[in-house]
């Protein structure tokens, strides 16, 4: 069984005991945390919603906030001697799903 479930402006396909890592949640470590379902695919098929499945949700435990490896934006204007470097970290929330409520 599994779901495709929506969080952060971004879609994910999960099963049980998954780990993903997703857009930043206001959420502590060891919090609880529900997700709308799009699509689920169990043993009597495809169930896809309209925008949401109803009465379906994931729960997943939240095991750490964190931020990504740094990466580095350098912008520049040719002939004008004019440019910028600088760097940026993506906050993150690494999840484990727990359950797939249908």
């Amino acid at each position: 069984m599994f779901a495709v479930i929506e969080t952060g402006g971004k879609q994910y396909k999960v099963q049980k005991d998954d780990v993903i890592f997703v857009e930043k949640l206001a959420k502590e470590k060891d919090d609880t945390v529900d997700f709308k379902v799009l699509a689920l695919c169990g043993d009597d098929g495809l169930k896809v919603g309209a925008p949401y499945v109803d009465g379906a949700t994931v729960t997943g435990k939240v095991l750490k906030n964190g931020k990504a490896k740094k990466i580095t934006v350098f912008t520049y204007k040719p002939k004008k001697n004019e440019k910028r470097k600088m760097g940026h970290r993506q906050p993150y929330t690494k999840v484990q799903i727990d359950a797939i409520n249908a």
